[in-house]
């Protein structure tokens, strides 16, 4: 391998997060943010960037995306690129092109972070990944419900990437039965990501309206968020309540489905804007309200990422690799 740049990204539908990975450890620098709209492809994106930060040719371009990857390809859902491992590779000769899922490329940066990264939620202390063998899970709300198991067998990291969100919602209370008799009102058939993420959020509070027998107001996530914050608004704070405990109930059934009793990882988009929230919720009784399984349960440490970029960071740990 050349001794070029170390080119990563972390693509969501509005913007695109671009810097230059060290070779030695896992991390990153020269950081810069770029607007999706604002190019008519990643390969201008790429080359802006290269060029603003004045780096060397790429010798590696490994790039997450909030998208599945099939055949090296990821086709956004709410952005005009389109990501092709091919196309990149032929735009940028002698580039190693890898291309990740988003949640795939955080699972990479789990055994990267440290204490200062992360927050347990439902225990007093943290709980770092075991020597040896293990299984994981990341899980975490923001446009959709992204999921990803990790494996570590030997020292090598396997993620099992999917899409997890997209599985049945499964009530379990008598509320959460009559808020999916209003979604299924709207929706065909009722996924978990229409209620945990921030979308469904704002799903949740106004089909919690009509089980009151309102219209409540339009709210968007950021707003129910604040007004359950200050305290000024009992259904935000109710919906929200709603939503921690439907997300500790998916992130519960997701560490059975995959067996990740090692620990689940939370992160996303939203979780980490409000870690006061989430460590004083019903996230973790949804977690462990598991009826049978609940002590196989209760021994899951459940802790969120607050490293600010770790897509990036996990992206840089496998250009690191690759080069």
């Amino acid at each position: 391998m050349t001794q070029g740049s170390l080119l990563i990204g972390d693509i969501g539908g509005t913007n695109a997060r671009f810097a230059l990975a060290t070779r030695r450890a896992p991390g990153f620098g020269s950081e810069m943010t770029l607007q999706c709209a604002d190019f008519a492809s990643a390969q201008d994106a790429i080359s802006h960037y290269i060029d603003a930060s004045n780096a060397s040719q790429p010798a590696v371009i490994c790039l997450a995306a909030a998208g599945p990857v099939v055949a090296q390809k990821v086709h956004f859902t709410n952005n005009h690129w389109q990501l092709d491992e091919t196309m990149l590779a032929a735009q940028f000769p002698g580039s190693a092109v890898r291309l990740l899922n988003d949640f795939e490329a955080i699972a990479h940066s789990i055994a990267s972070l440290n204490s200062a990264d992360l927050l347990p939620i439902g225990s007093p202390e943290l709980r770092p990944l075991p020597p040896g063998n293990c299984t994981v899970g990341v899980v975490g709300p923001g446009t959709g419900l992204g999921a990803v198991g990790l494996k570590i067998v030997d020292g090598g990291r396997l993620p099992i990437a999917g899409e997890a969100g997209h599985i049945g919602f499964a009530p379990v209370t008598h509320r959460q039965i009559e808020l999916l008799a209003h979604l299924r009102e709207h929706y065909d058939r009722v996924s978990t990501e229409r209620l945990v993420s921030g979308p469904g959020l704002t799903n949740i509070h106004r089909a919690l309206g009509r089980v009151h027998g309102t219209d409540w107001p339009q709210r968007s996530a950021e707003e129910i968020f604040a007004a359950a914050r200050n305290r000024s608004d009992d259904g935000a704070a109710e919906a929200l309540q709603l939503f921690f405990e439907i997300l500790g109930q998916a992130a519960g059934d997701f560490a059975l489905a995959i067996g990740a009793f090692d620990g689940i990882y939370l992160g996303g988009g939203i979780l980490p804007r409000y870690p006061e929230l989430l460590a004083n919720s019903s996230f973790r009784a949804g977690f462990e309200n598991k009826g049978r399984c609940r002590a196989a349960l209760e021994k899951v440490p459940t802790q969120l990422i607050l490293h600010p970029n770790p897509g990036l960071l996990g992206a840089a740990v496998v250009a690191a690799e690759i080069a």
